[in-house]
């Protein structure tokens, strides 16, 4: 039996191209995840946490509306979609898309939880090893997403009272009364903080510090032009630059993916009035922007970080606390089942090189294929890691993979941005008209 497609990894992204798959009776496809069960940010649902991105990104809509496993399909089938209305909600509750994720993978008999994929080889077809079966397929997604990141010289201090912020929820059970050091000024430094000072006053740390290297604590900007970075055709403008061009982008746009909400914004600043001036609850905050952490250590009785000002290139007093927190982000998750191919894939910098349709640049045949999916944020812009284009890479994915051609996009309207060169001839065309 040899299958179309085996997807490695279970997040969003997989979980995507499976349920486009779907459909597809003909297509025979499994997805295979080592964890017992679906989780998706499990330890980060701070109260009243929402989706970054609209209701329509989910694993389908923005390709086929249609698609069963949609989120309007999602509330039709649990009975609630009267009450997701007249709930009003901004955007999406984090825990709520997470649910929806849930019921999602419970529902696709080709999703397999508890199942460890231990090593992909090629004779001819790609050989899956997993811990409990070996199979065969014409192509392979792999899917396994980010890992948390934290820093190189804190990651033999990892512990109960110094971990990443992805454990919040699991370590950080009781800060009454203690010193917490939160470190990075994204979104999920952002909700950790809030969530530190917003206990009632007897149960409030003794004073919660947030570092960030960022000058401030800046919004994300989800203003309407820069949503276009969050759509094909810029996806397949930025594909086509050079490796300087795509950085510097990176670098400067940051903003548009990796901000913080306004809305908590607001709610930060108006917790920090409340405990100032209406709770009297001295400097129970310290708010240190412009700050590099260069080093950690514990005296056997506290932590301290070593913190830099970046202005003025000045060691500041050390930081002490009882509990540190990283918000340090995430990074691509390893692949060592990958290790029998390694030599055979080429490599843009740090990630695996991919084609206009994902897939991996390799010496096998054409028509055997590893697509990456959200692997490659260097090649493909902001929109990698996020969810705004995970259904409409599915779909190109799709369609490489069972007709060989590049993703049709005969069904969207052009950007109103005109991303490309403008060719010379046809612009002088255009103005003798």
């Amino acid at each position: 039996m040899i299958y179309q497609c085996v997807g490695v990894g279970i997040g969003p992204s997989n979980l995507s191209l499976a349920s486009l798959l779907y459909p597809y009776k003909g297509v025979l496809s499994a997805f295979f995840d080592r964890k017992p069960e679906f989780a998706w940010h499990d330890g980060m649902y701070f109260p009243g946490a929402k989706l970054q991105v609209a209701l329509f990104k989910d694993l389908v809509t923005l390709s086929d509306p249609t698609n069963p496993f949609s989120f309007i399909s999602y509330l039709h089938a649990e009975g609630k979609i009267h009450h997701f209305l007249n709930a009003r909600f901004e955007a999406v509750p984090r825990r709520e898309f997470r649910n929806y994720l849930k019921w999602a993978s419970d529902s696709n008999e080709n999703v397999h939880f508890g199942e460890e994929v231990t090593q992909i080889r090629f004779d001819g077809h790609f050989v899956v090893e997993t811990d409990k079966r070996c199979i065969r397929a014409e192509n392979i997604a792999v899917g396994v997403g980010t890992e948390a990141h934290i820093p190189s010289f804190a990651r033999n201090h990892i512990g109960p009272t110094q971990f990443h912020v992805s454990e919040y929820g699991a370590k950080a059970k009781s800060l009454k009364a203690k010193r917490v050091a939160i470190v990075g000024g994204g979104q999920s430094g952002a909700e950790a903080f809030l969530d530190a000072i917003s206990c009632d006053h007897d149960l409030l740390p003794k004073q919660v510090t947030w570092i960030s290297r960022r000058e401030n604590f800046l919004p994300l900007d989800d203003s309407p032009f820069v949503n276009d970075y969050f759509m094909p055709s810029f996806s397949d403008y930025f594909f086509g630059q050079d490796a300087e061009f795509k950085r510097a982008f990176l670098e400067r746009n940051v903003l548009a993916s990796d901000g913080i909400s306004e809305k908590t914004l607001r709610e930060i600043y108006q917790r920090l009035y409340e405990l100032r001036f209406i709770e009297d609850c001295g400097n129970v905050s310290v708010l240190m922007p412009g700050r590099t952490v260069e080093q950690v250590w514990h005296d056997g009785r506290q932590w301290g970080l070593a913190v830099t000002h970046d202005a003025t290139k000045s060691e500041e007093e050390p930081v002490y606390a009882d509990i540190v927190i990283w918000a340090t982000g995430f990074r691509s998750a390893r692949m060592p089942f990958l290790d029998p191919l390694v030599s055979r894939l080429e490599y843009e910098d740090v990630e695996v090189r991919i084609d206009t349709n994902f897939a991996a640049v390799w010496d096998g045949p054409a028509n055997r294929r590893i697509f990456m999916l959200n692997a490659a944020r260097r090649q493909r812009g902001l929109a990698e890691p996020n969810l705004s284009l995970i259904a409409w890479r599915s779909q190109c994915v799709i369609e490489a993979m069972l007709s060989g051609v590049s993703c049709t996009r005969a069904a969207q309207k052009q950007s109103f941005m005109t991303w490309q060169p403008i060719n010379a001839w046809s612009e002088r065309q255009h103005r003798a008209v």
